[in-house]
């Protein structure tokens, strides 16, 4: 089962890496939020991570059918 969980979990992130590498806009989603001011930045993901937490609820509902 460890095994099964390890090789879907590695599978999925080498597809986001690819999707990335052509050009899917993750992490510049319209609902994450960027601030800036003077020398200071901060960034909150706020679509991304709601995008990724269903997507791995997904990949889990699946594996452990």
């Amino acid at each position: 089962m460890m095994g099964k969980a390890l090789v879907v979990v590695g599978l999925l992130i080498a597809g986001v890496g690819a999707l990335v590498m052509f050009g899917l806009p993750l992490g510049r989603l319209p609902g994450d939020v960027v601030y800036r001011r003077g020398g200071m930045t901060v960034y909150l993901p706020l679509a991304t991570s709601a995008v990724l937490s269903v997507v791995l609820s997904l990949v889990v509902m699946f594996v452990r059918r």
